[in-house]
């Protein structure tokens, strides 16, 4: 999958959304939103669902010096991590964000948007 990092975690889901966040953190990543798909599918269509859940990521900093080269870069923040499980199997999922960044033509995106993947595959590398 090119629009992504993905790597299957031998720990629960519950656990594997726990070190994702102390991953993220440790790269200087918050996660400012929660979407609990499962849940939510649950709640709005009566239907049931495996564990899946979007975490929105944001590196300040990095957010700050893409938001001075491209106002509209908003549509494509924050970086989505997901967490799901699949036949008993647990999956990470991290946005590659140099591949997100190809749909804006800015120039000034290409090094930030390297450093943020650098960054996410340390966070990925820690897991």
């Amino acid at each position: 999958m090119s629009y992504g990092h993905s790597k299957k975690v031998k720990i629960s889901y519950d656990e594997a959304i726990i070190k994702i966040k102390e991953s993220l953190k440790k790269e200087g990543f918050g996660v400012i939103t929660e979407i609990d798909v499962r849940d939510n599918l649950k709640q709005k269509l009566n239907v049931d669902y495996e564990n899946y859940i979007i975490l929105g990521a944001c590196n300040p900093s990095l957010a700050y010096k893409a938001l001075q080269c491209e106002k509209e870069i908003g549509l494509l923040l924050p970086c989505n991590v997901i967490v799901y499980s699949t036949n008993g199997e647990t999956v990470i999922s991290l946005i590659n964000p140099i591949e997100a960044m190809k749909v804006v033509d800015n120039p000034k995106l290409k090094d930030i948007a390297i450093l943020v993947d650098k960054k996410l595959k340390k966070v990925m590398g820690g897991l």
